[in-house]
């Protein structure tokens, strides 16, 4: 460290090119690259003409050198790359020295596969390293250097990247080969850099990934608007192995979430009915969906489509029946699969719950059909769930109800999507915790103690539990009528009588899980019924149960309906 801390302009001469140009094992090749990284970036630059030296070395060396290692080329191609962004302002006689990046990369184009490969690696680091912020130098100049690059560059090396994916679909391609599959790998991860740019310099947060908009330029509008390169991209799609499809959603991802402003109104209508086009051909073809990479992405570009268009937008695209019941059918089938890439169903849950707290606002006479395809996503949350407790008992699996971040995300998300045609799913619920309560009070007398079947039932309460809280919560986010809150208060008799049951039992039969999912329940009813905001005339207060004496008269449910034995 101390070397490279120490190094000298000459350091060039005495240890950059010998070691390049001699029989050097990699690592020592890596020992000089990095040399001259540290050399290059130092607070004192070095004369401009040695930074020239040194960049047009590089380059020469790179492209005489197919066989290096890859992560030699790696550090070599990071040097150029931060010597083009240091001297980006640099003038000689009215011309600026490092901005001929592209001109040089046109060679390399040209050349081999190898050395096309060489070339769009530049390109690629460059675009990371303009949007790298350097902590050690100040912001604003950063910011200056990123916007003139992201005005006079980015968007030719976007069509660039553009023109060979293009050239790469018109051949046939020979995936079997992997200077090929390497080539097609780096053209995407150019093209995803240049759309992942930070265009207005806002440095936001990559986890708050939901809200994310891309601020497209408004020149590179003409570019969007042509209907090729959608398609360009959703053809990549369907040709591609899943390694290289998933960074093509990537990119779709980002296409999905172009700010609306860049677009007229009917430009806007246009560009979204290509987007729901390119979803139509990926559900009607879901092979690639298997992978669990492209999934995942997927999800993400269905949540995004939402996150940027209104919900009258989408139903009066013409394909938006056919597409809304295929994006259904996707979801159920998603979460039935429960054990399959979970992370994603976040998105999933997403996309409904923002489109059916939207359906309130709709004015377009064309159906929206939420209220035929809300009730079946949240039936299938709701069995595939109870579903998959005997499957992690029996089968020693991690428990789902053990993530409670991720449980109480996705409650959050589906109490929205519940109120939809909420007396089917209050049905559902009724039905099942009625059936699921008299077999756990069942288990509870018979004498084989704790068995399996007890964990399973326990498990199912446990669910039945968080998800009554749930719909209750979500009388907040949906408008409700007063046959709601009666409904409200037939379920939240059920959990009561429970509790009650369960206190007879303590601490014998005592479960963690579902004493959390009481908690979230109570919170639940809490935040919807009890408060100074309640509405006292609610019909979920009609009557006092006369076995239940948890609650103040004021905040005790109607019992009527309950089948439940206590």
């Amino acid at each position: 460290m101390h070397l490279q801390q120490e190094v000298e302009p000459e350091t060039l001469k005495l240890v950059g090119q010998p070691v390049l140009t001699s029989r050097a094992t990699s690592y020592a090749q890596l020992l000089a690259a990095t040399c001259l990284s540290k050399l290059v970036t130092r607070i004192s630059p070095l004369p401009v003409e040695q930074r020239i030296d040194i960049r047009n070395y590089i380059l020469n060396y790179v492209a005489t050198q197919p066989k290096l290692a890859p992560f030699v080329l790696q550090a070599l191609i990071q040097v150029i790359a931060k010597l083009t962004k240091l001297g980006w302002f640099e003038v000689q006689k009215d011309e600026f020295l490092f901005r001929d990046i592209i001109t040089n990369v046109q060679k390399f184009l040209q050349g081999t596969v190898e050395h096309c490969i060489t070339g769009v690696m530049i390109l690629s680091e460059l675009t990371q390293e303009m949007n790298l912020v350097d902590y050690s130098r100040p912001s604003a100049k950063h910011r200056k250097i990123a916007t003139s690059f992201r005005d006079t560059s980015l968007k030719d090396i976007l069509v660039l990247a553009c023109s060979l994916l293009k050239e790469i679909l018109g051949k046939p391609l020979n995936l079997q080969d992997q200077s090929q599959q390497n080539l097609v790998m780096q053209v995407l991860k150019l093209v995803l850099n240049c759309l992942t740019f930070d265009f207005i310099g806002s440095s936001a947060d990559e986890s708050v990934d939901d809200l994310c908009t891309v601020q497209i330029p408004a020149p590179w509008r003409t570019l969007f608007l042509e209907p090729e390169t959608l398609d360009l991209f959703f053809n990549l799609y369907h040709s591609l192995p899943p390694l290289l499809s998933q960074l093509v959603l990537s990119c779709l991802v980002q296409f999905a979430s172009t700010r609306r402003s860049l677009f007229s109104s009917s430009e806007r209508a246009k560009y979204l009915s290509n987007l729901i086009k390119g979803v139509k051909r990926i559900l009607e073809n879901p092979q690639g969906l298997s992978d669990p990479g492209n999934y995942h992405e997927f999800c993400r570009f269905l949540a995004r489509l939402k996150t940027n268009y209104q919900l009258g937008e989408l139903v009066m695209v013409e394909e938006y029946p056919e597409v809304i019941r295929l994006i259904a059918d996707f979801t159920i089938t998603s979460l039935q699969h429960w054990e399959f890439a979970p992370n994603s169903v976040h998105y999933l849950l997403t996309l409904w719950q923002r489109m059916v707290a939207s359906v309130p606002f709709v004015k377009s006479t064309q159906p929206h059909l939420l209220d035929t395809y809300a009730p079946e996503i949240t039936k299938a949350f709701i069995t595939s769930r109870l579903e998959s407790v005997a499957i992690v008992v029996r089968d020693h699996l991690d428990d789902p109800l053990d993530d409670t971040a991720t449980v109480f995300q996705q409650l959050e998300q589906l109490c929205t999507v519940s109120r939809c045609e909420y007396e089917k799913t209050c049905t559902l619920l009724i039905q099942l915790f009625d059936q699921n309560a008299q077999n756990y009070q069942e288990l509870r007398h018979s004498a084989s103690g704790i068995t399996v079947d007890m964990a399973i039932q326990e498990g199912r309460l446990a669910w039945l539990i968080y998800l009554v809280g749930t719909v209750l919560g979500g009388r907040l986010t949906y408008t409700s009528t007063d046959e709601h809150d009666a409904m409200d208060g037939e379920l939240s008799c059920r959990v009561f009588q429970l509790i009650s049951l369960m206190d007879t039992g303590l601490p014998r039969h005592s479960n963690e899980k579902i004493e959390l999912a009481l908690l979230w329940f109570l919170d639940q009813f809490r935040k919807t019924y009890v408060g100074d905001q309640l509405q006292r005339n609610s019909k979920s207060y009609l009557s006092q149960p006369k076995d239940l004496h948890l609650l103040s008269p004021l905040a005790t449910p109607t019992c009527s309906g309950s089948h439940m034995k206590t």
